[in-house]
């Protein structure tokens, strides 16, 4: 389905979104609108309509599995929310079922205002064009077999998976494939000058050795001086830093005797 194709579907498809919060008001659960807006879609015959629709995506024994909230037609994505207001994550979390999909437009729309409140997302990256990444390593040092393993298996998803995914998704594999959440996801205590600040939580590939996982585009030398001061009243010997930049990925070890 195209862009102008879409639109004219969403055109009719919006009335009825705002038939149901004038009939059902603007405090009903997520759960309500969404099943009264498939039913008047449906009573209006636009399409197949499909709730909670399961989307899988697996990487050897991982896997983890999204529902979308409606697809209207086989082909048109809407996400569903009762939110004070529509936020950068929700645009976030309706483009990384686009992009598992391998569609290019999908809508927000919100109940919870005093007038329905909606917004299309759109993206122009084809699978294909996920795949298609700068990986540098330069920087990166395999201190330990934790390291080892975290650049193996985060090549790994990237020539499985590509690109452009919702950051979440390739934390959590790499916690699996690496013991899971108790092994991975510990307390460490921080200090400063001797003074015990509490603990802090951190993701460790080894018992020294944390990893972080990020997707920005701009400051990266200033968030890199951060990992540094972290790693400074840290117990730990290194940071390993895996940042996603778009199409740029670019691996680097911060080790405590640099900073």
């Amino acid at each position: 389905m195209d862009q102008q194709e879409f639109a004219e579907l969403d055109f009719h498809a919006m009335r009825y979104a705002f038939e149901s919060q004038n009939e059902l008001g603007r405090l009903c659960d997520e759960v309500i609108y969404q099943n009264d807006f498939a039913a008047r879609l449906e009573a209006a015959d636009l399409g197949p309509v499909r709730k909670e629709v399961p989307v899988t995506i697996q990487y050897q024994d991982f896997a983890k599995t999204y529902s979308l909230h409606l697809l209207l037609g086989d082909a048109a994505v809407y996400e569903l929310k009762a939110e004070a207001r529509l936020a950068a994550n929700h645009d976030a979390q309706l483009l990384n079922y686009l992009l598992l999909l391998d569609a290019r437009h999908g809508k927000l729309v919100n109940f919870r205002p005093p007038k329905v409140e909606s917004r299309f997302v759109n993206t122009h990256l084809t699978t294909k064009a996920r795949h298609q990444l700068d990986v540098n390593t330069k920087r990166w040092r395999e201190i330990d077999h934790g390291s080892v393993l975290l650049r193996t298996i985060f090549l790994g998803l990237l020539e499985d998976w590509g690109g452009f995914l919702e950051l979440a998704l390739y934390s959590e594999a790499l916690v699996h494939f690496l013991g899971g959440e108790e092994k991975v996801r510990q307390m460490v205590a921080l200090t400063r000058g001797g003074v015990a600040l509490g603990n802090q939580r951190f993701q460790l590939a080894e018992p020294g050795t944390a990893f972080r996982l990020t997707a920005l585009t701009e400051e990266t030398e200033g968030y890199e001086c951060q990992l540094r001061s972290l790693l400074n009243h840290s117990p730990l010997g290194a940071i390993q830093w895996i940042n996603m930049a778009r199409h740029k990925i670019e691996f680097v070890t911060l080790l405590k005797q640099d900073s």
